[in-house]
C-alpha cells in the first residue's frame, strides 16, 4: 500500500491536465460580415414609426408578449423587438446555405 500512494499522486496530479486543452476558432476578416449593414439595423431607443419609416411595414408583426409588452418585427434579414413604442433590440437572422 505504501509503494502504491505515491503512483495514485502522480497519476491524479497529470489528470487535470489531460482535460485542459482548448481549440481556437479564427475566423477571416472576409467572413465576419459586412459593418455597413450592421449599422443600418433599427438601434436601440428608436421609435416604431421611424422603424416603419425607415425599412417599410414589416413580413410579419407578432403580438405582444409579458409585461412589459415586448413586440417582435420580423424582416427579411432581421428582426426588431420593441418594449411598447421603442426598439430594445435588433437582431441579424442567420444566412441560409443550399444544402450541398
Amino acid at each position: 500500500m505504501p509503494r502504491l500512494l505515491p503512483t495514485l499522486l502522480a497519476f491524479s496530479l497529470m489528470l487535470p491536465i489531460t482535460g485542459s486543452y482548448a481549440e481556437t476558432l479564427t475566423i477571416p476578416i472576409g467572413q465576419q460580415g459586412d459593418a455597413s449593414q450592421v449599422q443600418s439595423l433599427p438601434r436601440r431607443g428608436e421609435s416604431r414609426s421611424s422603424v416603419l419609416d425607415r425599412f417599410g411595414l414589416a413580413d410579419e408583426e407578432h403580438k405582444p408578449v409579458g409585461q412589459p409588452p415586448i413586440t417582435r418585427w420580423d424582416y427579411r434579414e432581421f428582426s426588431v423587438y420593441f418594449e411598447y413604442d421603442h426598439v430594445v433590440d435588433s437582431v441579424r437572422h442567420m444566412p441560409v446555405h443550399p444544402a450541398k
